[in-house]
């Protein structure tokens, strides 16, 4: 298989095990999906990982887990993703050399400029969402930052929808990541189109 590439990466959905309409998701036009479930064993979240995985890559899409580099190896996922709290980029990548991307969350300036070992990163919360509870937003400062400095592939996150995307487009975000917009969706493979269409006008 050939090494996976963020370079045409945009629409990047986070989601848990109950979301059921993850194949839905991915024809709308999600093209990296990444498993974030704290409730599950880990044999049910190993579980969980293989069949997204397989689920994903059968649709083109990368296949990313949060903070369990364990779990994305056993997996064959693309990547992983952790958080500020979680272990550094430089100790993920003596657990897995150069078979995972490595993504992290970052929530400043600072923790953008200090990034090291990352294939990418994230920036926000944008707004205030429930998936992250009592982490402030940042609003669009953030990401205008981002635009300006990043050398590396970089997402905007944190209560992006239809509604909000359009502003946070316009302060320079190209890459989204998304959970309740679509998770939440009546039509997730129509909110995921409408979501493409705005980054690729």
């Amino acid at each position: 298989m050939a090494e996976p590439s963020l370079a045409d990466r945009h629409l990047y959905l986070v989601c848990d095990a109950t979301f059921d309409r993850v194949e839905d998701a991915l024809r709308g036009g999600v093209d990296i999906l990444q498993l974030r479930d704290r409730t599950l064993t880990d044999s049910g979240l190993l579980a969980t990982a293989r069949r997204l995985a397989a689920l994903a890559h059968d649709h083109g899409a990368l296949f990313f887990v949060n903070d369990r580099v364990d779990i994305a190896l056993l997996a064959q996922a693309d990547g992983v993703h952790v958080g500020q709290d979680d272990l550094e980029p430089r100790e993920l990548r003596r657990l897995c050399g150069g078979e995972l991307l490595v993504g992290r969350s970052t929530h400043s300036r600072e923790q953008i400029d200090a990034l090291e070992d990352v294939d990418y990163f994230s920036a926000g919360p944008v707004h205030e969402t429930p998936t992250k509870p009592g982490r402030a937003s940042v609003g669009h400062g953030l990401i205008s930052y981002a635009a300006a400095q990043a050398r590396l592939p970089w997402f905007a996150t944190g209560g992006i929808d239809l509604q909000t995307a359009p502003a946070i487009i316009a302060a320079g975000a190209t890459r989204l990541v998304v959970v309740r917009a679509i998770t939440e969706a009546e039509q997730p493979r129509l909110v995921a189109r409408q979501l493409r269409q705005l980054l690729d006008p």
